[in-house]
């Protein structure tokens, strides 16, 4: 059941993980994202610029429907029509980009719901998106249940961590 996956491009060269874990199975009990990565690819995150050079690492299907933009950070490919990304170059000058996950959040959780398991990152993440619910909860507070057009940055952000914030 184990396979090792060879990682080839532009931000990593001969990273290998294993798929210890069946796709989609065996997550922690306490990590319950509400979105596949394939459903948010769908939806449209990170203005598309995300996964658009890594696709072999991941199954097709994924990408059938996604909303990519191979030149530049687009955000009204966002399902918000909103920017509400930080550049990466924060995310690593804050210390929370990891060699594993050189791209952050999002490459871990697809790496992770495809089977690869790292304990103490994992633990880490997973303490990363259950904070999210402040977000999730500032929607809840001050916006009407399914007002799509209220507080859209919150919305967006909390979609880029698997909520579904088009339910709240």
């Amino acid at each position: 059941m184990k396979k090792t996956i060879i990682v080839n491009d532009k931000m990593q060269k001969g990273y290998r993980y294993i798929i210890s874990e069946p796709i989609g199975r065996n997550l922690d009990r306490e990590f319950k994202p509400e979105l596949t990565p394939k459903q948010m690819l769908e939806l449209g995150v990170f203005g598309g610029k995300y996964m658009t050079d890594c696709r072999k690492e991941f199954p097709a299907s994924w990408f059938r429907k996604a909303k990519l933009c191979t030149e530049k950070h687009d955000p009204n490919l966002n399902y918000f029509k909103v920017n509400a990304s930080k550049p990466l170059s924060y995310w690593q000058k804050k210390f929370w980009i990891y060699p594993e996950d050189p791209r952050g959040w999002f490459q871990w959780y697809c790496r992770y719901y495809m089977g690869r398991r790292l304990p103490e990152e994992d633990q880490r993440q997973i303490r990363r998106w259950k904070a999210m619910v402040r977000h999730v909860s500032q929607i809840k507070k001050y916006c009407a249940k399914g007002d799509l057009s209220c507080r859209p940055r919150h919305r967006q952000a909390v979609l880029h961590w698997a909520y579904d914030s088009r339910k709240l």
